[in-house]
């Protein structure tokens, strides 16, 4: 069960990002977001569920109105309110925004508009969506919430064993995001950063989390929440 909490924080973690992090990103954290259901049992049951009969465009009809008022240029976005329609939509707008068949620039804009900036538009987005659906999703798992709070307590106590956590979380994660050449690559760095973390290495640590830094980013990885995000920026 562990591990599948590690799973469901993973994909806690990815909705933190986009609550957290700036539009620009948002994209790649909602791909982290599906790819983290994707490799959930758990979280692919509960979306499974809470779809199965859910009328996504009767949905899209009912909660995206466009335009919000007459003569106006702009429309408004609502949620349902019922908490296993709020997963399931939300689920479904970021499935369209991740295949293109939406494009999140223009659903913004249309439905969220701020002053005509990305960036205010996201933070409402963030606001009315990707909140409450984020804790709908903490509320089905306080185990796994509970088991993230411990975690952080023992990174506080013990970092290096924290980190050796994270690298193996990390190898998980590159096995299935990874070509086959860059997985080679991305191995060797975390053989290598596991050794120092047993050793207790700050030193090597530091210099190996710099370089896993900027290996995700040659892997065309930036953006993506690794197992190892609130190591890497320590040895930057």
């Amino acid at each position: 069960m562990e591990e599948e909490y590690r799973r469901i924080q993973r994909f806690l973690a990815a909705c933190d990002d986009l609550v957290e992090g700036k539009f620009i990103h948002a994209e790649g954290k909602m791909t982290e977001a599906l790819k983290a259901i994707a490799a959930s049992g758990e979280l692919t049951e509960l979306f499974a569920a809470v779809t199965s009969r859910f009328d996504y465009p009767a949905a899209k009809r009912a909660y995206l109105k466009f335009p919000a008022e007459k003569g106006s240029a702009h429309g408004a976005a609502f949620l349902p309110a019922e908490r296993t329609e709020i997963l399931a939509f939300v689920f479904c707008l970021l499935v369209e925004f991740d295949a293109g068949t939406m494009q999140f620039n223009d659903f913004l804009l249309r439905y969220f508009y701020e002053d005509g900036s990305y960036t205010a538009s996201y933070a409402l987005f963030v606001g009315r969506m990707i909140r409450p659906f984020r804790q709908i999703v903490r509320d089905c798992y306080p185990d796994a919430v509970r088991a993230s709070a411990e975690r952080e307590t023992q990174e506080a106590d013990d970092p290096f064993a924290a980190l050796a956590e994270a690298v193996a979380a990390e190898r998980t994660r590159i096995a299935s995001a990874l070509s086959e050449t860059d997985k080679k690559t991305g191995e060797l760095i975390l053989s290598a950063l596991a050794t120092a973390a047993e050793k207790k290495d700050g030193e090597d640590v530091c210099a190996l989390l710099a370089g896993y830094g900027c290996f995700l980013r040659c892997a065309g990885e930036d953006g993506v929440t690794s197992s190892l995000s609130a190591f890497i920026g320590r040895g930057e």
